[in-house]
């Protein structure tokens, strides 16, 4: 025993310690007693901390997935939104066709060289019977943030040439950096 029996104290029967009659546990062993007083206090971490070290271990469990992924993914993903690139050029290549060919329709003639697309917008002067604009909201950039180049004379045919230049955004170039020309849809 580790204590003297004192008056109105009684004994832990897992270890035989001497308790205080309105104790509900062991100090010793942490043994529970029955018909003891107050519950066993509690050691250790308290729920709330223990709740916080699992969120917290998830989170970072988490970020350590979606950095996996991302290292994996991304380099798809790039290859991805260049084949998108070119598919958007040659979307608004066919868009600029469509819409000059209704300029024609209109005018009787395709927009001179320096004229532009600009004409697809705005009314060029001296030009008749222009029912436009042929094109809304405005004459985009190219998917890589370039002007489109406009021809007409085009050098493919009777039509104007809309040229892309590429993400490089000069003549010439090869993979992502080679043009992309309005003939190429016809």
């Amino acid at each position: 025993m580790d204590t003297p029996m004192a008056t109105g104290n009684r004994l832990c029967p897992a270890c035989g310690t001497a308790i205080a009659a309105d104790s509900g546990f062991c100090f010793k062993c942490g043994a529970a007693l029955p018909g003891g007083g107050p519950a066993k206090p509690r050691t250790g971490m308290p729920p709330a901390g223990k709740i916080v070290l699992i969120v917290v271990a998830v989170g970072v469990f988490t970020m350590v997935l979606v950095a996996a992924a991302a290292a994996l993914v991304a380099p798809i993903m790039l290859r991805h939104g260049d084949a998108a690139r070119v598919t958007k050029a040659h979307a608004d290549l066919q868009s600029f066709m469509m819409a000059l060919a209704s300029y024609k329709m209109d005018t009787g003639e395709f927009p001179a060289s320096g004229q532009g697309l600009r004409a697809l917008r705005q009314k060029p002067d001296g030009v008749k019977d222009w029912a436009g604009p042929y094109i809304t909201p405005d004459i985009p950039k190219d998917p890589w943030g370039h002007d489109y180049v406009y021809r007409y004379p085009g050098e493919h045919g009777a039509d104007p040439d809309v040229i892309c230049y590429g993400a490089d955004g000069r003549p010439g170039g090869e993979g992502i950096n080679a043009d992309i020309g309005s003939w190429e849809d016809r």
